[in-house]
């Protein structure tokens, strides 16, 4: 088994997507309705912004994607290209947490240590271009991972899905 792990590209988008939805349809099964995780895919997805600035990594076995996400420097908290109220607005790494983004593990891969790698390399990175903490909005699902890593709950919130129903999310902390 060889595993591997690189900066994403538009080429890599497809497959991306696929992904996401795999792992948003059935990784949340334990704690969302059918409703509120159709309506999910209306918060959730890729922002293809994190490919173009070279911020986002898929980890691969065997040549097969299994893992995707990355870090951010812009102020954009969550969502993909179609999700509103985005924001491309530089942050500040003297006084801005950088934005950890769109980690998502394949449901075949998951507890096999792709989370938390996604999760150590977007961290080193934002860390080597000056960032001292970090934020990101979780899922229900991904709040266990996040919290064995060292990330702190901040507050619960609902991120309205549009026609469905909202959509409970966390927002974490964590000092780099």
């Amino acid at each position: 088994m060889t595993r591997s792990h690189r900066r994403a590209t538009r080429a890599d988008v497809p497959a991306i997507r696929a992904l996401m939805a795999a792992a948003i349809d059935r990784l949340q099964r334990p704690f969302l309705d059918d409703a509120t995780i159709a309506a999910s895919h209306a918060v959730m997805g890729l922002d293809t912004t994190l490919i173009d600035d070279g911020t986002y990594y898929v980890i691969e076995i065997d040549g097969h994607m299994v893992g995707c996400g990355g870090w951010s420097r812009r102020a954009t908290l969550f969502g993909g290209n179609h999700t509103s109220g985005r924001s491309d607005a530089l942050l500040d790494p003297a006084t801005d947490p950088a934005r950890f983004r769109a980690m998502y593990t394949h449901p075949s891969f998951i507890r096999r240590g792709v989370g938390s790698e996604i999760l150590s390399l977007s961290e080193d990175a934002a860390r080597a271009k000056g960032f001292r903490r970090g934020t990101l909005a979780s899922t229900l699902a991904g709040a266990p991972l996040y919290r064995a890593c060292g990330w702190r709950d901040v507050e619960t919130f609902l991120a309205p899905s549009g026609d469905g129903p909202d959509i409970p999310l966390i927002r974490m902390e964590k000092q780099l």
